[in-house]
């Protein structure tokens, strides 16, 4: 084992155990079993979101301990906690998916927390479903002690088993959730039976791990590589992979590195290694919803990126990677085929990578990169010279209805569906959407609007899956757009705009919109726009009653609401890292 020295004299956890007034603070460590010796090593924290509410979190509980035997070979000392996770599959369609967004606030406050109590030096980060993943990174960046995240893995994808009474396309396919959510349309169009969506529930989600397509959590974890926070690859292997814990112990010995030659979160995260992980999320198309995590990370630093730098980058760079929903394949084929950094080697042949970003190995991107072996398969991972379209699978999109902005995944969508006008069908929330799609009362060639869904005015900017699969599963994907103020799932597909600011709640021109108003989008030209003009908007602001009420008048919510920022800067609650005073590693 290895035992170097540290000097605690400049270490948040000399205030903790640390000479005779640490007396009292020392019995306590004696009394959970600590030695001497590991009372007087640096304190790592090892913070992960386990809990029992999904597959997306069940393992990470397994590889905590394998980080921490990688922080005790780096002779640090891991003092293991959990935080909250609020998991979209589970919360989608009803009120609690008001709570995912928020839980990315309260995961980030919790690990802050717990961190500043205890005067731990490094955080180890593990984390596995959509939310958690940005709320563990943006704690790190808050505090800007040495950080190593480590994502708990992908699931496996479901297959139906030979001879079952299911729709042959299902039959063929591998499964993910995104497949169950559609099925839901299917059975309400009376095209799949009681028995078949019966059958599909039991094997689409075979295994521990996070949504397998390139939804918010796989997006996400690709960032954390991308961005420099993940040792490279670590990413790709699924949960129930054995495998998976020896990442966590290189995490957590990695660590232990970067504690050695002070390397803090904020070395790490820059404005360079920012615009590298949004070049990965455009390259694979990735979840809409990185348009509000990496502002949200950046801002925990103190840098301004946001939904319009984030779109710029999308927009200019190849979508080569061929990931569901818009594709064929899911995160453990991705994995198979060289992973992240496979994909990076690609941008970088298209000049389109800062190498000279650090990493959480303590070299660069580039000097890792050098170590890939690896090249593009043409399948899975195409080459960037020869790429599925030549601009990101996601875009942004801006005009009257949108001033500050909106973003839509177009992964798999052909030039010409990129493009759609027509009358604007307004609901005043997700369910009053949902129930129309539910009994079909809306029209083809509709724009649907669901507005009152933003950050604030949800409160909590929910999620539109099971409107969005609905849609998909009843054939009408590609026959209406759908608009909103909230935000869409990963696992969405087809012409679904989310993020328009400002939000209805803060008198943005969504809040104003009526039906029969002729909205057009234009993914190729970057429009979302409304034949409405400016004096007309004017008259229509002079009637307009305000904020929708909601039942949250109390609670974590309420407060949520009270404090949260525009979408376009990432929906945060705090002034960030631009107000800071001091610097926790450093008092």
């Amino acid at each position: 084992m290895l035992k170097r020295p540290f000097d605690k004299s400049k270490l948040p956890s000399r205030h903790v155990t640390e000479g005779p007034a640490r007396a009292p603070h020392r019995s306590y460590y004696y009394a959970m079993g600590m030695s001497e010796a590991e009372i007087h090593q640096p304190l790592v924290g090892v913070a992960t979101c386990w809990n029992e509410a999904a597959p997306c979190n069940i393992s990470l509980n397994r590889q905590a301990q394998a980080v921490k035997l990688g922080v005790k070979e780096g002779s640090g000392t891991p003092r293991e906690f959990t935080t909250i996770t609020v998991t979209d599959g589970i919360a989608m369609g009803h009120e609690g998916m008001r709570s995912s967004l928020a839980s990315r606030e309260a995961i980030a406050d919790s690990v802050e927390l717990t961190m500043r109590g205890h005067c731990y030096d490094a955080l180890v980060g593990l984390a596995g479903c959509d939310k958690s993943l940005p709320g563990m990174m943006m704690a790190m960046v808050r505090l800007n002690v040495p950080s190593v995240f480590v994502y708990g893995g992908s699931i496996l994808p479901g297959k139906v088993p030979a001879g079952a009474d299911v729709p042959a396309d299902f039959a063929s396919r591998d499964l993910t959730v995104q497949d169950m959510f559609e099925a839901v349309g299917r059975h309400q169009n009376g095209t799949l039976s009681d028995a078949a969506l019966e059958i599909l529930e039991r094997v689409a989600c075979p295994s521990a791990g996070a949504c397998g397509g390139q939804f918010t959590a796989n997006t996400m974890a690709c960032v954390s590589e991308a961005i420099g926070l993940a040792l490279l690859n670590s990413s790709g292997a699924p949960a129930p992979y054995e495998s998976r814990d020896q990442y966590g112990t290189a995490s957590g010995l990695a660590v232990m590195d970067l504690l050695e030659k002070n390397i803090r979160a904020r070395d790490v995260v820059t404005l360079k290694s920012l615009q590298n992980a949004a070049r990965v999320v455009a390259c694979t198309g990735g979840s809409t919803n990185a348009g509000l995590h990496l502002p949200a990370i950046a801002h925990e630093a103190g840098i301004d990126f946001f939904l319009d730098d984030v779109c710029e980058i999308f927009r200019d760079t190849p979508y080569f990677v061929d990931l569901k929903p818009g594709g064929q394949y899911v995160a453990k084929d991705l994995y198979e085929a060289g992973g992240v950094p496979v994909v990076m080697k690609e941008l970088r042949k298209a000049g389109l990578l800062h190498e000279d970003c650090m990493t959480a190995s303590g070299y660069s991107l580039g000097e890792e990169l050098d170590k890939i072996q690896g090249e593009a398969d043409g399948r899975v991972i195409h080459t960037v010279a020869n790429p599925i379209t030549k601009t990101g699978g996601v875009v942004g999109l801006k005009g009257n209805v949108a001033p500050g902005g909106a973003i839509v995944k177009v992964a798999g969508m052909t030039p010409e569906e990129q493009v759609f006008s027509g009358p604007a069908r307004v609901f005043e929330c997700e369910e009053d959407a949902f129930e129309a799609v539910k009994a079909r009362t809306y029209k083809e060639g509709e724009v649907l609007v669901i507005r009152n869904e933003g950050p604030r005015g949800g409160p909590g900017m929910r999620e539109m899956l099971a409107t969005t699969a609905a849609l998909s599963g009843q054939g009408m994907g590609k026959k209406v757009a759908l608009i909103t103020d909230g935000r869409f799932s990963g696992a969405t597909r087809g012409f679904c705009v989310g993020h328009v600011g400002p939000e209805a709640a803060l008198g943005g021109p969504i809040a104003l919109l009526r039906d029969g108003d002729i909205i057009t989008l234009n993914a190729v030209t970057g429009e979302l726009s409304v034949n409405v003009t400016d004096e007309e908007f004017a008259e229509r602001r002079k009637n307009w009653a305000g904020p929708r009420d909601t039942i949250y008048a109390s609670g974590a919510l309420w407060k949520y609401a009270q404090l949260v920022g525009e979408t376009y800067k990432g929906a945060v609650t705090h002034p960030g890292g631009e107000a800071e005073k001091h610097v926790y590693m450093d008092l």
